[in-house]
């Protein structure tokens, strides 16, 4: 354990100057939403501290508010009205009798107005003294504390001179490819990579604008873009007697648009001297801020092995349970003691590390053909494993919202209702360079053909949604004592045809137990035992080619579900370019009659906290434009219609 106060000069002058405020704690206000609401409570109450959730409309019937000991309404679903609304906030807070605040992650976790309007109104907030977030919130300020601390930080530009020509002429003294990265962001957002010279004022654009609309700041700083580089993040701990310690490192490398599905901890192929380097490093960090509470030290580890400093996110972060996992260790409780002056419960020699720990992320979003896109709608049917720990926020019947982040769960889930990335990650975690250990940044893009290849193709995904249906069509008398006879069969149809993942499969009973499952040309003789029928749901175990699995199926309105593998939504023509769930176009860059190239951009949309482009899929004229700029989109509205044009045509880009 590190005690150390001023590493840098003058920082305790600074830190003073909003010092927190420090008491028991015998009712938490907890500031956010969904699974991380529910993991506070359920800490809280083991500690005998009563728990306040506070609501947004979209949330009234929501699983944290029924869990919460006492819950409060704060406004309409849009969360600038309800969750980032400071005022009510802390009203609510005052009027609940509550001492303290925990903002769980996002929302307002990272706000220093907002910690500081926490201790004006003589409320404690669970995390970090405002100087600390302010510091490590502004990026070119805490690349500076960074360096002025012997942390390694990246080359890179972090000065005021914020024009584009300014930032454009130190990417090109730098070198491409660059990072392009909000100076008050976090999340992956207001994130680009300019690969070179060409691109750089599209991503420079499109970053400033998101940032500008995360962040209300659109000020961006450059870096030298390490390619392939890890991303490995330490968990610290400080508290408010100078004690730091850390409690290892997790590996966060595979990614999509910049924001963590897979977590693990301690990091793969990672060298003991480098993992204590890492931990070192970290804790210096912390200890140049004064840090108070639960932070993570990100860096980028390079195929060297070498590190560099990328950023410390001021708060628990969503896989802080895989450092729980291999310390055995409770986070939040150590961030309520600490809040109320208890000192870190154990010195750094006492952290143990024990065993391997993964969490994998699962949202409500369709992967196909390495889209991602988020959905929006009602999660018909939810069901969790008991041999592994699961933080959700939802349960069956429960709505995914527009208006937030669309996570489910973390860990492993078996859901239903709406696409979901859970054969994707199944399919990231099977991957041999995955199970080598060989993760990094840029994983998915480099095995994006593998990858979305085996999803689609995946014979067991296919094999277990045609068996389910078809066990699910055969009437009650199927599971009669005569089912065991081979030669009997009681009024079935000799085959059925049923459409999993888009793919037609036909079933062929040779009795009521046994299949052949042909598609593609392809052909498996299939046995199913064990089956047991509960409701409209089906359990039962598959063998073929020496294989044996297990499977659940759940018979909704028109086809049957099997392990959380929903049939993926039929897109419009060709020549539509439609949305998957309620979105607000911000950028119309094309008008009717337009002509525009392949991959030139359409529309810039922004959806459950993400912006991202629709770009023409071909050479092609635009013949309508469907949307306005700052206008809700509804869910499967047609953006905008094209036609091809002949390969010879001259195109001119608008």
């Amino acid at each position: 354990m590190l005690r150390c106060r001023g590493v840098i000069a003058g920082i305790d002058k600074r830190w003073a100057s909003s010092a927190p405020v420090v008491k028991r704690i015998n009712k938490v206000l907890i500031a956010n939403r969904g699974e991380i609401a529910i993991r506070v409570m359920n800490t809280a109450r083991k500690m005998g501290i009563e728990s306040v959730a506070v609501f947004s409309d979209a949330d009234r019937n929501s699983l944290f508010v029924k869990k919460a000991d006492h819950a409060y309404h704060i406004g309409p679903p849009a969360a600038s009205e309800s969750y980032l609304n400071v005022n009510r906030i802390i009203e609510t807070a005052l009027k609940a009798g509550a001492q303290g605040i925990h903002p769980g992650y996002g929302f307002l976790s990272e706000n220093a107005a907002f910690a500081e309007k926490c201790a004006e109104a003589g409320i404690v907030f669970i995390g970090p003294p405002v100087q600390a977030i302010r510091d490590m919130g502004t990026k070119s300020l805490a690349k500076q504390i960074m360096q002025d601390a012997k942390v390694p930080v990246v080359e890179g530009f972090h000065g005021e001179d914020q024009s584009d020509a300014n930032l454009k002429s130190h990417s090109a003294k730098i070198g491409y490819p660059v990072m392009l990265k909000a100076v008050y962001g976090g999340g992956g957002k207001g994130m680009r990579i300019a690969w070179n010279e060409e691109e750089f004022d599209e991503k420079l654009g499109s970053a400033r604008s998101e940032a500008m609309k995360s962040f209300g700041n659109d000020e961006m700083l450059v870096e030298k873009f390490v390619e392939r580089p890890r991303h490995v993040e330490v968990q610290v701990f400080g508290d408010h007697h100078g004690n730091y310690v850390h409690l290892w490192e997790r590996d966060c490398s595979v990614q999509r648009r910049h924001q963590k599905i897979i977590e693990e901890a301690p990091a793969p192929l990672i060298s003991h001297e480098t993992r204590l380097r890492l931990g070192e490093s970290a804790v210096r960090a912390a200890a140049a801020v004064n840090y108070v509470g639960a932070g993570t030290v990100e860096f980028i580890l390079d195929p060297r092995g070498d590190f560099y400093f990328m950023e410390m996110n001021t708060r628990l972060q969503v896989e802080h349970p895989v450092s729980e996992a291999i310390t055995g260790t409770d986070l939040v409780e150590w961030q309520l003691r600490v809040a109320q002056g208890e000192k870190l419960p154990l010195n750094q020699e006492q952290i143990p590390l024990n065993g391997h720990a993964f969490e994998c992320r699962v949202y409500a979003e369709d992967t196909k053909n390495g889209a991602f896109m988020p959905t929006a709608g009602k999660l018909d049917y939810v069901d969790f494993p008991t041999f592994a720990r699961i933080d959700t926020g939802v349960v069956s019947g429960d709505e995914v919202s527009v208006h937030y982040d669309p996570m489910i769960a973390k860990v492993v889930t078996r859901i239903s209702g709406l696409p979901t990335n859970i054969s994707f990650v199944r399919t990231v975690l099977a991957h041999p360079e995955f199970i080598k250990g060989n993760v990094y940044t840029d994983f998915i893009p480099d095995h994006q053909k593998e990858l979305f290849e085996q999803i689609e193709k995946q014979p067991e995904v296919l094999i277990e949604g045609a068996v389910a249906r078809a066990l699910l069509s055969l009437p009650k008398a199927a599971d009669g004592p005569f089912q065991s006879l081979s030669f009997f069969r009681s009024n079935l149809q000799y085959s059925h045809k049923y459409k999993v993942d888009d793919v037609d499969v036909t079933v062929k009973f040779i009795d009521p137990r046994h299949f052949l499952v042909t598609y593609g040309g392809n052909s498996f003789e299939v046995k199913a035992a064990d089956v047991r029928h509960s409701g409209n749901e089906v359990s039962f175990t598959l063998e073929t080619n020496g294989r044996r699995w297990k499977a659940v199926g759940t018979q909704l309105a028109s086809s049957a579900i099997v392990n959380g593998i929903v049939p993926l939504r039929l897109q419009g023509p060709p020549s539509l370019h439609t949305l998957p769930c309620p979105e607000s176009s911000r950028k119309v860059l094309v008008r009717s009659g337009d002509e525009v190239r392949g991959g030139q951009p359409l529309v810039v949309m922004t959806a459950m906290k993400m912006e991202y482009i629709i770009r023409a899929p071909i050479d092609c004229v635009i013949t309508a434009v469907n949307c306005k700029p700052g206008k809700n989109v509804p869910k499967n509205a047609q953006l905008v219609k094209f036609e091809a044009v002949d390969e010879k045509l001259k195109v001119t880009n608008t």
